[in-house]
């Protein structure tokens, strides 16, 4: 599956010349004319994960974007890099990361260094992903642990315990299977008088 990428410039000629390179590049490109289409996208849970902004457009402008996109509560907050032709003074840079963007290219830009600055966003991307995939097979396994605290089928006479798949086994057997538990056998003061009296000293 390719990774997607957002562009966001109101400038054709920026726009896709960024495309191009991208696009040669086998990532999946989307293209927005203003930065309301873009802010739209980048908001949908199963949009783009990393967008080139340009600051000035109509509509929002980049670091608009920026701003209202980290007050959001996303599963994966994308990667945002600011692509500025007019603001490159330090004052502008620091502006830039304050509202929530992660990198920050000048134009014109240079296809090289466009191409090293996405790869590193596509790389915390896919962490990130991985990271939410891992957390979510945790929070699966941490459930399936829970269900031994629901209601057990239990026979009344030997104990076993009857499993999902309609199987009884020994209620070990099913708690070492189902948790972390380990058993140690011992012998509890009414079963060793009932079954081992003839062993007990005499008072």
């Amino acid at each position: 599956m390719q990774f997607k990428i957002l562009i966001a410039d109101d400038d054709n000629v920026t726009r896709r010349l960024v495309e191009n390179v991208l696009s040669k590049n086998s990532y999946e490109v989307i293209s927005c004319k203003d930065g309301i289409e873009a802010f739209e996208k980048l908001k949908e849970q199963d949009g783009p994960k990393l967008a080139i902004l340009d600051w000035v457009m109509p509509g929002m402008q980049g670091i608009d974007i920026c701003r209202n996109l980290r007050k959001l509560t996303l599963k994966i907050n994308p990667y945002l890099i600011i692509l500025t032709a007019s603001r490159n003074e330090k004052k502008d840079v620091l502006e830039t990361f304050r509202t929530g963007a992660n990198d920050f290219i000048e134009k014109p830009f240079d296809a090289n260094e466009l191409l090293a600055r996405v790869k590193i966003g596509q790389e915390i991307i896919e962490l990130h992903l991985a990271l939410a995939e891992r957390i979510k097979a945790l929070e699966e396994a941490n459930q399936h642990i829970k269900t031994l605290q629901g209601i057990l089928p239990i026979c009344m006479h030997c104990h076993n315990i009857r499993s999902d798949d309609e199987s009884w086994e020994r209620i070990e057997e099913y708690i070492t299977r189902n948790s972390d538990a380990q058993f140690s056998h011992g012998l509890c003061p009414a079963c060793r008088k009932k079954h081992y009296s003839h062993l007990m000293p005499e008072k």
